[in-house]
C-alpha cells in the first residue's frame, strides 16, 4: 500500500459549517475504509492548513475516496505520495 499526505483547506461553506467538521471527517473514514483506504492519522492544525491526513492505499482506492469528499465542497486538498525510509532505500539502491 501506498502512503499519502494530504493538506486540507476549508473552503468558506467549510468555514462555515466548522462546528460539522468532525462528524464530517468520521463519515470520510468511514466512505475511505469502504474502498480500502486506511487513515493513519488526522490532525486539525493552525498555520497554512486546516487538517493534515496521513493515508494508505491503493494510488485509485485513495484518489476516488478524495474524489468524493471535495465534491461535497467543504474542503479543497493537496495530495502527496510518501516514501517511507525503507522504500526510499530501495529506490535509492537502483541508482547507478
Amino acid at each position: 500500500m501506498a502512503t499519502y499526505i494530504t493538506l486540507v483547506n476549508l473552503t468558506e461553506q467549510g468555514a462555515r459549517n466548522i462546528k460539522d467538521s468532525p462528524t464530517r471527517f468520521e463519515a470520510y473514514r468511514a466512505q475511505a475504509e469502504k474502498l480500502g483506504v486506511i487513515i493513519k492519522s488526522a490532525y486539525w492544525t493552525t498555520g497554512n492548513y486546516d487538517i493534515i491526513l496521513t493515508v494508505e492505499g491503493s494510488e485509485e482506492a485513495a484518489m476516488i475516496s478524495l474524489l468524493k469528499v471535495i465534491t461535497q465542497g467543504n474542503v479543497r486538498t493537496q495530495t502527496l505520495r510518501a516514501f517511507s525510509i525503507d522504500e526510499m532505500k530501495g529506490l535509492v539502491s537502483k541508482i547507478s
